[in-house]
């Protein structure tokens, strides 16, 4: 008799333990099927589940825009990038951390953080994506200056008015209206939508 209970309990535990993590599985496919992922500025779903708790963690992310989210992430993906190449000096048609020129800087970026393949000189990028207004930029905008009869240079715009470039004085940042930049000023051009 103390058999057959002890055996009956367990079961009942097995069951009530799969049970519930069959449960939380569940909610969590619910939560991921739901997620919009693409669009910038669409905002979360508000999910069905089973517990009263899950509904009100859920609600209180219900109004986090996923644009928010993708300018953290870029900003990290960016700032990670800045940080294992901030102290190689340039070089022109340098294309490593020996040396690298600011086109080869921009499109290692967009290559190794974004997965997006864009060409290697700046006359080239400057005639990709989309052409925006300097009052348009947004992180992760590349911005063009004409820095001579016949240079061009290009950085990638990092918000509160600064870009990042390989410069002649290596990678750094830069503000745009730093006198020589604010004069240079040519263009700007999104990539990435």
């Amino acid at each position: 008799m103390i058999k057959n209970l002890f055996l009956l309990l367990t079961v009942i535990f097995i069951f009530t333990a799969c049970s519930s993590k069959t449960q939380q599985i569940n909610t969590q496919k619910t939560i991921k099927e739901n997620t919009l992922i693409g669009s910038k500025t669409t905002t979360l779903k508000t999910y069905e589940t089973t517990s009263k708790i899950e509904k009100k963690n859920i609600n209180n992310i219900q109004n986090v825009s996923l644009k928010e989210d993708a300018n953290i992430d870029m900003n990290d993906a960016l700032m990670d990038f800045y940080y294992e190449w901030r102290k190689v000096r340039y070089k022109l048609g340098g294309n490593s951390k020996k040396g690298i020129d600011c086109s080869a800087f921009t499109q290692r970026i967009f290559k190794e953080k974004f997965f997006t393949n864009i060409p290697r000189t700046t006359r080239t990028q400057v005639k990709i994506g989309k052409k925006i207004k300097k009052s348009q930029l947004e992180l992760g905008d590349l911005v063009f200056f004409k820095t001579g009869k016949r240079d061009r240079h290009v950085g990638v715009y990092m918000g509160n008015g600064s870009f990042m470039h390989a410069s002649i004085k290596g990678v750094k940042f830069t503000k745009l209206n730093k006198p020589f930049y604010k004069k240079a000023y040519w263009t700007s051009r999104r990539v990435l939508f």
